[in-house]
């Protein structure tokens, strides 16, 4: 297990210096630039900042600046946000989108896992039917469509819910269901299709001539079988989790990570759309890391040689 956990961390490097680099040069590739916009500052004043944070440097030289402070856990100061880090800014916001994604991902693992065990259950009656209907609507209406709707319908037309903001469990509530809609859905076919696959293996059958009841078949025997394709998928449900936060941090004007990297991206905030990137890629390997090690203790026919 340690031979392959180290195994694992080495192999994650080349991935986030590929993910730093490209994101490095495509960030400086599109038009504009940090000050670029700041057309009352005079040339020479211009000329000055560019200098004060290196930008006048040639793109291998900033490159290799950038990486030497990664090394050393600083992702440099912002250019939009004066007065801060980035490090500090992640560290305001990561909080915020940690609690809104973490939600998001518990709701859509209880009631999927929940939802896909009663559709297998029921497999080909209307709960069935009802239940896969639902989730194929959840797959086919991405979240940044959900979230107006759900605003449009609970915060305007009912007025149930605020709108947006986030100050209590009411405002949490819109913008996790819009995070968790799709993930619902996913989770709840691949639970029904593995526990209607699980149901007919032969323990299944020996448990039901012994007279078990059914749920203590499903709780007590199917189901940590049943969860190995639903843990392999949490991975990248977390990525959609996390990159679709940027989008629904941005409606319901949540003060997530996400909000910054859209200001640091419109505003070409360079060190503060690398650092949310990088910061998301590292969290991201360090999430499948985890899932892989929790298959050693779902499936003990699993060994990491």
């Amino acid at each position: 297990m340690l031979r392959y956990s180290l195994r694992r961390l080495l192999g994650a490097i080349p991935t986030l210096f590929l993910l730093t680099a490209f994101t490095f040069f495509m960030i400086r590739a599109a038009p504009g630039g940090p000050f670029s916009r700041e057309r009352q500052l005079l040339p020479e004043i211009e000329a000055n900042l560019n200098a004060a944070y290196h930008l006048d440097e040639p793109l291998y030289m900033q490159f290799g600046r950038y990486l030497g402070g990664l090394l050393r856990f600083d992702f440099g100061p912002s250019f939009q946000y004066r007065d801060y880090t980035v490090t500090e800014l992640i560290k305001t916001g990561f909080p915020v989108s940690l609690k809104l994604g973490g939600a998001a991902m518990l709701v859509a693992l209880v009631i999927g896992v929940a939802a896909g065990c009663i559709a297998a259950l029921r497999q080909n009656r209307a709960a069935d039917h009802g239940v896969m209907a639902v989730a194929m609507t959840g797959i086919s209406i991405p979240n940044f469509v959900m979230a107006p709707l759900l605003i449009l319908v609970f915060a305007v037309y009912l007025r149930w819910l605020p709108a947006g903001g986030l100050g209590g469990l009411r405002t949490m509530v819109l913008p996790v269901t819009a995070l968790a809609l799709p993930q619902i859905a996913y989770l709840a076919r691949l639970t029904r299709g593995s526990m209607i696959e699980v149901l007919r293996s032969n323990f299944i059958r020996t448990a039901k001539a012994q007279g078990l009841p059914t749920w203590q078949i499903v709780v007590r025997h199917a189901l940590r079988p049943v969860l190995l394709p639903v843990v392999s998928y949490l991975g990248p449900a977390a990525a959609a989790v996390i990159t679709g936060s940027v989008v629904i941090e941005q409606i319901f004007s949540v003060p997530g990570i996400g909000r910054f990297f859209v200001t640091g991206a419109l505003n070409r905030d360079y060190t503060l759309v690398m650092g949310v990137v990088v910061f998301y890629g590292a969290l991201i390997i360090a999430f499948n890391f985890v899932v892989d090690l929790a298959y050693a203790w779902l499936d003990p026919r699993v060994k990491y040689k």
